[in-house]
């Protein structure tokens, strides 16, 4: 349920003092309904510190004699956090030195495990990811010697990593932390993860798994199938990859446009799953939306190199994607309290919100509006971005809101966006005219089983004094929520009907 519903449409701010973000009649072009994408959430999430380099930049100026007077305990969380935050970048590494998905994500899970072995003894190297993948190019070749008992092929693949293992290991020393250039590993892993010939349902969910570490159970529940299922999609996924085969690499400028919308998709749900966690003890996973804006500046910086007086809808769609990340990240801090409860868009504090985020994002939305080749996403934006800049959630403009959400519909005919549209609708004419647009939007079936659907409704009917109704529909919300800071919220509104 969380701050998109209870008075739901509170996922977005206002625009006091500034230009209208829309015109009346705005044209929508053929390029841009051909830009239209599926979305598996409501559309509002905020946006996460690149948290991945600060953790290490901490580290690495720590010396070995004080990590030697750390416990194991400690350095076991060192490790955790380690994980939880750079295994993504060394993964894309080694598949990029190993051309191996699994030989790569088994040589990782090695080294990390010698890591746990190793530094509690002789302390935190001086350059903790280049010696984990090191170590885990070494543990590769020792797998691979070992295959090459029983299968001669594996001989040539040994002795070309150990001639390789001098030069690389010198690369891995040299690289910053905190490089995002196209270069970048993970970049290429992506594109690779996103490849046309790939099917679509698998190039999200390899990307989600390879680039982003989510396990498949989380995938699955976001996919709305079995793990099982998806497990069995990214093994077929991998295989195409490996006997295609298909290039570990950033697509040429001519193949770029064509490749930019799974990618961007992919992007999309990374920060999603991030801003609005499917599951567990947290309404956000900070690691995330983190590393969709890193994703998202990536794309951004290979956007600029591309653009020219008429770019592609595509590469606007850079812009947009990342204006609405930006925008949406701005609310993180007071989202939840000191506790972990959640807080409503209308009863946040907004001197809490980044405005230093609010301005970026605004500049970049007023970038892609100025091209007029937009899509979806930099509509969301200019929705957030009047959310953003509000004073409260009394002073918002409603109005223009749904003005918004008409321009969306057209290109992207999704019941979530209908929801969303019937929330604000709510907030400009009551709730028993957001009522009939949300029973209009349940009726099409695909929202049976949303959680933000019902609680939504719910909502209406305890704002029109419908109880029992009201009652019902929050207690089908609380159902299908798996989130606890939401089950906690929703059980709260329960308690409060009377």
């Amino acid at each position: 349920m969380s701050e998109h519903c209870d008075i739901a449409a509170t996922q977005f701010g206002n625009q006091m003092n500034r230009p209208s973000w829309i015109t009346s009649g705005l044209p929508v072009t053929r390029e841009q309904r051909s830009g239209c994408w599926a979305y598996t959430k409501l559309i509002d999430p905020p946006f996460a510190k690149l948290i991945w380099g600060s953790w290490f930049a901490k580290v690495v100026i720590m010396s070995e004699r004080v990590m030697s007077e750390r416990s194991p305990e400690q350095i076991r969380e060192l490790l955790d956090s380690l994980y939880r935050v750079d295994s993504g970048r060394i993964l894309a590494t080694l598949i990029r030195l190993l051309g191996d998905f699994d030989l790569a994500e088994e040589a990782m899970h090695e080294a990390f495990a010698a890591a746990l072995g190793l530094w509690p003894k002789n302390g935190l190297p001086d350059n903790p990811r280049p010696w984990l993948i090191s170590t885990a190019r070494f543990k590769a070749i020792d797998t691979l010697r070992r295959r090459a008992r029983f299968d001669a092929s594996q001989d040539e693949l040994v002795r070309h990593l150990e001639a390789q293992s001098i030069s690389a290991e010198r690369s891995n020393e040299e690289d910053s932390l905190e490089d995002a250039r196209l270069e970048d590993d993970r970049l290429r892993l992506i594109f690779t993860c996103c490849h046309p010939s790939l099917p679509p349902e698998a190039r999200v969910a390899l990307t989600l798994r390879e680039v982003c570490g989510l396990t498949t159970e989380e995938i699955a529940k976001a996919f709305l199938t079995t793990p099982r299922t998806l497990a069995q999609r990214i093994v077929r996924a991998k295989a195409k990859i490996r006997e295609t085969p298909i290039p570990y690499e950033v697509p040429t400028p001519q193949e770029l446009p064509e490749r930019l919308g799974a990618v961007l998709h992919v992007i999309y749900l990374v920060f999603n799953e991030g801003y609005s966690a499917a599951a567990g003890a947290g309404v956000t996973r900070a690691e995330l939306t983190g590393e969709a804006i890193r994703l998202g500046r990536l794309l951004a910086e290979l956007h600029l190199t591309e653009l020219g007086p008429e770019p592609e809808v595509m590469w606007v769609e850079v812009t947009g994607l990342l204006s609405l990340m930006l925008l949406q990240e701005s609310r993180r801090a007071a989202r939840t309290s000191s506790t972990g409860e959640l807080i409503l868009l209308e009863n946040q504090d907004r001197t809490l919100w980044n405005r230093e985020q609010i301005a970026e994002g605004v500049a970049l939305l007023e970038k892609a509006l100025k091209s007029r080749r937009f899509g979806a996403y930099t509509l969301q934006a200019a929705i957030a971005a009047v959310h953003a800049e509000a004073k409260s959630t009394a002073a918002t403009d409603w109005r223009q809101i749904v003005a918004l959400y008409d321009q969306l519909l057209r290109i992207q005919a999704s019941p979530v966006v209908q929801l969303n549209r019937a929330v604000a609708i709510a907030m400009c004419d009551g709730p028993e005219a957001g009522l009939a647009q949300i029973d209009a939007a349940l009726e099409h079936g695909e929202l049976a089983n949303y959680y933000l659907a019902h609680s939504a409704r719910a909502d209406m009917y305890r704002r029109l004094g419908r109880t029992a109704e009201a009652r019902a529909s929050y207690e089908k919300a609380l159902a299908l929520t798996q989130q606890e800071p939401e089950r906690q919220f929703l059980q709260e509104r329960i308690r409060q009907l009377k």
